[in-house]
């Protein structure tokens, strides 16, 4: 069962991260995860007209972290352990990229979550994602 909704994410989103918030959209949230926007703009681009890696990597870690709270509620001390990230292809400078996310794993005090980043209109990932995050304890 879901404990937050998309519009409860971004609320918590905003509530916490407003640095951030603006630059994250959920698409889309259910049990089997969800799907993220990054607004591409100009302070996401590296030298070389392409999505900067910190950028995806945000993208990647906010996506996952509101695949967590979006079943455990919202737990804002949840953090980053580890995370692992493969980058496939130079993404479209042009266009948003694109999050979707599923769980893997959700124990009590640790989360597995995998993402995929493509380019808006692109079918083929520019980057994948493994991150686990560490669940503070009730």
């Amino acid at each position: 069962m879901l404990k937050m909704d998309a519009a409860a994410l971004q609320r918590f989103l905003s509530a916490e991260f407003l640095q951030v918030a603006e630059d994250f959209i959920l698409e889309h949230v259910d049990m089997n995860g969800l799907t993220v926007r990054l607004n591409v703009d100009h302070r996401h681009l590296r030298p070389g007209g392409t999505v900067s890696g910190p950028s995806m990597f945000a993208l990647a870690d906010v996506a996952v972290y509101l695949a967590i709270l979006s079943r455990i509620g919202p737990v804002a001390l949840a953090v980053t352990t580890n995370c692992s990230i493969d980058f496939m292809r130079k993404p479209a400078a042009d266009t948003d990229l694109i999050c979707d996310v599923r769980l893997l794993k959700l124990g009590r005090a640790l989360a597995v979550g995998d993402c995929l980043l493509f380019s808006e209109g692109d079918d083929r990932p520019v980057a994948r994602a493994s991150l686990t995050y560490s669940i503070p304890p009730a």
